[in-house]
């Protein structure tokens, strides 16, 4: 029986892709008919780049995104304060801007290399697991049900997990008010290519970061977002525009017996970090090295992978949670002191290389053993 993967995003393509080059049967499944054409996440941390060296997949990245060379800090319509982040600390390796859909079109190439495509339409229905494994019921696109069992289910069926609900596991966190605005636009700016920007604004913050060419990906908290880019900026075509609102949630346990969770399923917070994808593909590994233990008679690997990883979840969701509480710049009073500490950080050395461990996936190590 292969293992069965729900959700083809990030990290159940990585965790297919890692299981099926161990030499594991895996089967991986997907509700949507087809990829997403956007993309939330952005940027492949130096972490990522490292699990996935021996796949392939880091050489393609490497070929096609473009390496973010700094972070400059808007104030007041000026540059305040730029750090370098090329190369970061002790990797040798950059952050990587690079879409989240260009991402997964590469993780799926190595998987059909793998002999192992999605099965795309395909919905979960229902689950129930014994001592040997587990019965799920899936829904393919002409309505029929296919009842099948598999020795173990990973669950990366993003924040509305259905395999998180079945297990009736709680996502407890908090929510942010007011809605976030997103845009993919072509830009004629002065802003260097080479940077992610952020601007603190009187009633938010700002993030700028390109794309590709001159398609940069613009989100804000504020009434009217592209107002505060820099004067000389022209906008052009918007490719893509949303609008979303930001949580902080950790599952209240990263897996049940022979059913586990990772990415979205086991956590969401803010993009600011840039840490949800690459937590993710993190997750996709601790438990594709799990999993080949569990099915060679090591079933306590199982529950290590939930010990693993919560405590992880947790951390990442609670540093990523302050900064974005702090950035986001309400109300009034933490605006205030937002603006006076934040530029004093940013220049202050070892908070500095503290935010740049969190942004780059280094701030713990990954560990597959307890």
């Amino acid at each position: 029986m292969p293992v069965l993967i729900a959700g083809a995003g990030p990290t159940g393509l990585a965790a297919a892709l890692l299981l099926a080059r161990r030499g594991i049967p895996v089967r991986i499944v997907d509700k949507s008919t087809a990829p997403s054409g956007h993309s939330k996440a952005l940027a492949v941390n130096p972490r990522t780049q490292e699990l996935l060296e021996d796949t392939g997949v880091t050489a393609r990245m490497l070929a096609t995104g473009w390496d973010v060379c700094g972070l400059s800090l808007h104030r007041q319509g000026h540059e305040d304060v730029a750090v370098p982040t090329s190369p970061l600390l002790e990797t040798g390796r950059s952050l990587l801007s690079l879409s989240q859909s260009r991402t997964e079109s590469m993780l799926a190439d190595a998987l059909r290399a793998q002999g192992v495509s999605v099965e795309r339409g395909v919905k979960l229905d229902a689950l129930a697991q014994d001592e040997d494994g587990v019965t799920v019921g899936l829904v393919h696109p002409d309505g029929s049900v296919e009842r099948t069992r598999a020795p173990l289910l990973y669950g990366a069926d993003g924040a509305h997990s259905t395999v998180r609900q079945a297990l009736g596991l709680a996502f407890p966190g908090d929510e942010l008010p007011e809605p976030w605005q997103l845009w993919d636009l072509h830009l004629a700016t002065p802003l260097a290519p080479d940077r992610a920007h952020l601007f603190l604004l009187p009633d938010g913050f700002l993030f700028a970061l390109r794309v590709r060419g001159d398609l940069w990906r613009v989100m804000g908290n504020g009434a009217r977002p592209l107002a505060a880019l820099p004067d000389g900026t022209v906008c052009g075509d918007v490719r893509w525009r949303s609008h979303f609102h930001i949580a902080h949630r950790v599952a209240e346990r990263a897996g049940v017996g022979r059913v586990l969770l990772g990415g979205d399923a086991a956590h969401i917070h803010s993009p600011l970090g840039a840490r949800g994808m690459n937590l993710g593909i993190e997750d996709a590994y601790v438990f594709a090295d799990c999993a080949a233990d569990a099915l060679n008679g090591r079933l306590s690997r199982l529950a290590g992978y939930a010990q693993l990883r919560h405590p992880v979840h947790r951390q990442v969701v609670r540093r990523v949670g302050a900064l974005t509480r702090l950035m986001h710049g309400r109300p009034a009073t933490l605006r205030e002191l937002r603006d006076v500490l934040v530029p004093r950080l940013m220049r202050f050395g070892p908070a500095r290389r503290q935010f740049l461990r969190v942004a780059g996936g280094l701030d713990h190590p990954v560990r597959t053993r307890g």
